[in-house]
């Protein structure tokens, strides 16, 4: 099928490029020139394994196209896919819609051009929405469109929300754990069911559900995510007063099948581009309904003061007093494999030290010039390896759960350290083999 996708962020160029590999022709659309000029170089905007070897191999077979005449590509195709950005609104929390509504007119202005059936003869064709957006979004792009389009124009909007890990999302898109398509109709059913065909075939179960549920699935997803990571961070906190082991006890929680393992890893909190944004885009959402989401609420808190957990326990340390201190740094990004910095805890943490009075020296397999980009007025200096990093500090800070910085050697380490204080914002090391080495150490609930 012909698809175009507007877009060419995380979402978009990720689920263009797999959906061209799963046989579609596909047009990714973006107003960035530079970026779409990057593209047809075979430069990738994003960091992401495996996508710049997929989008070539689509683009040599002719599958895969770039273009930024976005006009022209919804003209040009059966499926318009919105996969534009849904920023937080700092002043209300609610997500910022402005870009999915621009998309919306856009394509009521160009509802024409070749598509797979006629009503009446015109053209039919299908906006879907891959945006995270709050319930009730479809259907006012769906009066918009209403209002700008021809009045027998022909066309449904389409809730089909993204699952995609940072990290592994060309997996996570081609071997999902269900892909959700919220219609209204039986002819959008038929024409999705026709996109999600390969991947059905494989056995993953494609859901389709009223359009409002699949909006609501998403966000409700993220939200028991961010719950689960948020209650064994609160877990952990209190293992650290009873003398209890974190680790343990996610193990024997873990082996309930009703809860399961996953996401019961303790930490300093969640961050990124989506769970952060997602709830409280929620939270804002319930208020609109007169809805109080207590639970989700108390996860965002929680997970806000989890996040500054490693200059806590430094202030503590050194009681209170870190003028002077030199602190490196380990992984920038909110999680590994990945060069994404939004919401990461590094720069909340990084923030305070350099407040306190505190130089930080810092190293990221990849995130390093994201974060010097988003961050510009942070004064750090960034090295060229782990080691590197810890050269003459005071202590370090374990950021990030980085492969490589798990298997470090502790007593290069201690060396390469003026002293010997690690806080392990992740819990890659163990407790006694980094306090065999001459660390003091610092772990969440261990």
């Amino acid at each position: 099928m012909k698809l175009t996708f507007i877009g060419t962020g995380y979402v978009g160029l990720v689920t263009g490029a797999c959906m061209a590999e799963l046989g579609h022709t596909v047009i990714c659309a973006d107003i960035d020139t530079k970026k779409i000029n990057g593209l047809k170089r075979g430069k990738m905007p994003i960091y992401e394994l495996g996508l710049d070897e997929l989008v070539a191999k689509n683009v040599e077979n002719g599958r895969l196209s770039f273009t930024t005449n976005v006009g022209k590509a919804i003209k040009e195709a059966e499926v318009v896919f919105s996969a534009v950005g849904t920023p937080e609104d700092k002043k209300t929390g609610k997500a910022d819609l402005r870009y999915v509504f621009a998309v919306a007119e856009t394509f009521a202005n160009n509802l024409n051009g070749p598509s797979m059936s006629k009503t009446n003869g015109v053209n039919y064709k299908i906006l879907v929405n891959k945006s995270t957006v709050p319930v009730g979004t479809a259907d006012e792009c769906h009066k918009r469109i209403t209002k700008l389009a021809q009045a027998d124009a022909q066309f449904d909007v389409v809730s089909n929300p993204e699952f995609l890990r940072e990290g592994a999302a060309i997996k996570d898109f081609l071997n999902p754990d269900r892909v959700v398509v919220g219609v209204s109709s039986e002819q959008a059913e038929t024409v999705m069911e026709k996109i999600y065909r390969p991947i059905a075939r494989s056995g993953r179960p494609v859901i389709m559900t009223d359009i409002r549920s699949a909006e609501l699935i998403k966000y409700a997803s993220n939200a028991f995510l961010a719950t689960k990571i948020t209650f064994i961070n609160e877990i952990a906190n209190f293992c650290e007063l009873i003398g209890a082991n974190v680790k343990e006890v996610a193990r024997g929680m873990g082996a309930d099948s009703r809860i399961g393992s996953r996401f019961l890893y303790a930490g300093i909190g969640y961050g990124g581009s989506c769970f952060p944004k997602d709830i409280q885009a929620l939270i804002e959402t319930g208020k609109e309904y007169d809805f109080d989401f207590q639970i989700v609420q108390a996860v965002d808190t929680v997970n806000d003061a989890q996040k500054m957990r490693p200059f806590e326990i430094l202030k503590k340390e050194w009681k209170k007093n870190l003028k002077g201190k030199k602190i490196a740094v380990w992984g920038l990004s909110f999680k590994p494999r990945t060069d994404d910095v939004r919401e990461a805890p590094a720069k909340g943490v990084i923030e305070a030290l350099l407040k306190a009075g505190a130089t930080v020296q810092a190293y990221d397999p990849v995130a390093m010039e994201s974060f010097a980009k988003a961050y510009t007025t942070m004064k750090i200096a960034y090295a060229v390896s782990a080691y590197e990093a810890l050269e003459g500090v005071d202590a370090l800070l374990i950021m990030t759960e980085w492969d490589e910085f798990r298997t470090a050697d502790l007593t290069l380490m201690h060396e390469a350290m003026r002293g010997n204080v690690i806080v392990d914002g992740r819990n890659i090391f163990e407790r006694q083999e980094a306090e065999e080495a001459g660390f003091t150490y610092y772990g969440i609930g261990v």
